[in-house]
């Protein structure tokens, strides 16, 4: 069977992004990473309708798409994320995924707000390819870096 398509939502405040940290036993004992809040289009759902329903169930916030930013083609599914913005009162918490409902060990551990210069390399690589460069002030942010050569692990 293959990947489901998926949603996922990029919503920003203050200059800082919302993420989810998430925490996945595998082979190798386990894999921690931040990625954004999203999840699988589910039959009969457009890719906005899940974008909004992922965000409501993991992080408890009303969104509304602002722009569509990104259709990214990975494991032989598509990826489509949303500029989403929410209410300035609403207050983000850690919701829950359905799929996980009843596991003894959910993935979804902690919902976080996170400035670019707190987030690691490679998950700020997987923002990029999900069009974060296409939300204003992170374009002007990432205009301003310069030209320095950045690599992890090469000295």
């Amino acid at each position: 069977m293959g990947y489901r398509n998926r949603s996922v939502a990029i919503v920003v405040r203050n200059g800082k992004i919302l993420m989810e940290r998430l925490c996945y036993k595998d082979a190798n004992n386990g894999r921690e990473f931040f990625s954004v809040p999203g999840g699988g289009i589910e039959e009969g759902e457009t890719p906005e309708q899940t974008v909004l329903r992922e965000l409501k169930e993991e992080c408890g916030l009303d969104g509304t798409i602002v722009k569509p930013l990104a259709i990214v083609c990975s494991h032989e599914r598509k990826e489509y994320s949303f500029e989403v913005a929410v209410p300035d009162d609403q207050q983000a918490i850690t919701g829950y995924d359905p799929e996980e409902v009843g596991s003894d060990n959910p993935g979804l551990r902690e919902v976080v707000w996170k400035s670019l210069d707190e987030i690691n390399e490679k998950d700020r690589a997987f923002l990029f390819s999900y069009g974060l460069i296409q939300v204003q002030d992170f374009y002007e942010t990432i205009v301003g870096w310069g030209n320095e050569i950045s690599y992890p692990g090469q000295a």
